[in-house]
């Protein structure tokens, strides 16, 4: 980590802080090099069961560092530019944003690539690519979260969504009061940290798979993901709790 990237494990959540305040978080090489650092950290931390995405200040991200492209004369970004979860690095675990502000076009894309989103009333949603001449390669998966005509306004205009109408669309989970974007980010990881973890991550598993699949292919990669929750620890102790009117004790085996 370094000090335009924060990592952080709260009671099993880890939070990783963009830190650029302001400069509205946006992506600089210092933040976008912690980024590989933090999920590394997390893959690798047993007792950290989920991960939360959030920015510093007023704003979650407002992309990329333009004034830094523009001193480097970046053109097409590399493979490993930026970490992104489900292309270039795997997290197994649970991942939420927490966004207030800006999250413009490489913000856009880090609340994209978490699992879940938690969204204040500031929140604003953007791919303003077009906007500068740049690309959107990474846009792709919202064809599977948001409808067509929307996916082709958003990249098309670089115009922003409100975070009300990202909520009625779906791509936010949940809407909180200002200010409020990680404090409800935490009380939904701590909803996701009751579960069974096996379970929890073969969810996301076979929803990821389901995107790239037929529905019977789907149908049997889904059993075959979900064979170690069967034959795991936990699969037991979970009705034995239900029998014994406790709460279990997930040991994630």
């Amino acid at each position: 980590m370094n000090d335009e990237l924060l990592y952080e494990v709260r009671d099993g959540i880890a939070v990783i802080t963009i830190n650029r305040p302001q400069r509205r978080n946006a992506l600089s090489r210092l933040v976008r090099e912690g980024f590989f650092g933090a999920w590394e950290r997390f893959n690798a931390d047993a007792s950290a069961k989920v991960a939360i995405v959030t920015g510093a200040g007023e704003n979650f991200c407002a992309g990329m560092d333009l004034v830094e492209a523009a001193d480097t004369a970046l053109r097409i970004p590399p493979s490993g530019f930026l970490p992104v979860l489900g292309d270039n690095l795997e997290v197994p675990k649970p991942t939420i944003a927490a966004v207030a502000g800006y999250a413009y076009a490489g913000g856009f894309l880090l609340a994209q690539m978490c699992d879940l989103c938690v969204a204040d009333e500031t929140a604003r949603f953007a791919i303003t690519e077009v906007k500068v001449g740049r690309g959107v390669p990474w846009a792709t998966p919202l064809i599977h979260m948001l409808p067509q005509r929307i996916v082709l306004e958003l990249t098309m205009t670089g115009d922003p969504l409100t975070a009300q109408r990202a909520y009625e669309l779906g791509l936010v989970n949940r809407l909180v009061p200002r200010g409020q974007a990680l404090e409800g980010a935490v009380a939904l990881a701590r909803r996701l940290i009751e579960n069974a973890p096996l379970t929890v991550r073969a969810a996301k598993e076979i929803v990821r798979l389901s995107t790239e699949m037929g529905r019977t292919a789907a149908l049997r990669a889904a059993r075959h993901a979900f064979d170690q929750v069967y034959l795991s620890e936990d699969a037991q102790e979970g009705p034995r709790a239900f029998r014994e009117k406790r709460k279990p004790v997930w040991q994630g085996r």
